[in-house]
């Protein structure tokens, strides 16, 4: 169908949760022949809506390659993606779920590291003793890059992490930690602390639209619509 509007929601999750309670609000009832594992969904009674069930990531990169025209995902993920995949795509609307903070967090016998200006301070030590920089395990490397350097903080180097980033400081492949967080407990109960000023990002549930489908009228009613009740 030409003017088929294809929508990204998480595929797993607390977000899935949130974005299917937004649509079932406005009274939009979603359907899926093959129940929750299937991949592709629609819109009862909308012929022109394909229900497409991604990775919250892969939402923000199928928007920008236009294979999307609206997607539900966290501005964190939005933020720490390529800037030329940002201008791109506009927040259409912030909605009050899936809030998260993205932290600086360290081990708590770091006794002697409460700002940013302290961990510079020990970065610089670190690497005069130790011949090398400060590990930094993350899933957000860009987000992380760019906080650091704007608090002054340069010796440093970035370990990708792909699993539970907490657990990096004490298997040996990190010094400190930046990660998503909503109460700070899985990070206290890995014996974690956030740095005072540590506060990169404060995130939440978006619906984006990329920008060159934003010009076609049924995708903005239905923008609209989603963004009354939820």
């Amino acid at each position: 169908m030409k003017d088929l509007i294809k929508i990204g929601i998480p595929s797993k999750g607390r977000l899935r949760k949130d974005v299917l309670n937004i649509f079932k609000k406005n009274k939009l009832k979603l359907i899926s022949k093959r129940g929750d594992r299937d991949l592709f969904g629609s819109v009862k009674g909308k012929k022109n809506i394909q229900i497409i069930y991604l990775h919250a990531r892969e939402i923000i990169e199928r928007l920008e390659d236009k294979s999307l025209d609206m997607g539900f995902s966290g501005l964190d993920l939005l933020k720490e993606s390529e800037i030329n995949i940002q201008k791109n795509i506009k927040v259409f609307k912030s909605y009050p779920y899936g809030k998260a903070t993205l932290v600086v967090a360290i081990p708590e016998d770091f006794i002697d590291i409460f700002s940013m200006a302290d961990l510079e301070e020990v970065a610089f030590e670190f690497k005069d003793k130790k011949k090398r920089r400060l590990r930094v395990a993350t899933k957000y490397p860009n987000l992380t890059r760019e906080f650091f350097y704007s608090k002054g903080v340069t010796q440093f180097s970035i370990v990708k992490s792909i699993g539970s980033t907490e657990i990096s400081p004490f298997t040996g492949s990190s010094e400190l930690i930046t990660d998503i967080t909503s109460t700070g407990s899985t990070l206290k109960a890995n014996n974690l602390r956030i740095i005072n000023d540590g506060y990169i990002l404060k995130s939440e549930l978006c619906m984006m639209v990329g920008k060159s489908s934003l010009k076609n009228k049924e995708l903005q009613k239905l923008a609209k619509l989603l963004s009354t009740k939820y």
